[in-house]
């Protein structure tokens, strides 16, 4: 199980990754969502995540990164989701 502070440490590494910067990244914990990305660009990580393999936090801190520059589920958004994650 990781802290807090190394949750936010990974969606940092990968915002620098992915030229994707939050105004805001907190964890808290969230009953029916593993993380959301607001229009105001803060993303918030479940505090679930913290007893997640790293694979599948990745996953999800790549998703709600990309929120910031796709708001929707689109094409483009999946497309650069896989490319992100296939390193």
């Amino acid at each position: 199980m990781i802290s807090n502070e190394q949750l936010r440490d990974e969606a940092r590494a990968w915002s620098e990754k992915t030229g994707l910067t939050p105004k805001e990244i907190q964890v808290r914990e969230m009953k029916r969502k593993w993380a959301s990305c607001s229009s105001r660009g803060r993303v918030t990580l479940a505090t679930s995540l913290l007893s997640e393999p790293k694979k599948k936090r990745d996953k999800v801190i790549v998703h709600e990164l990309l929120h910031l520059r796709y708001p929707n589920h689109g094409k483009m958004f999946h497309v650069m989701l896989k490319s992100y994650l296939a390193e």
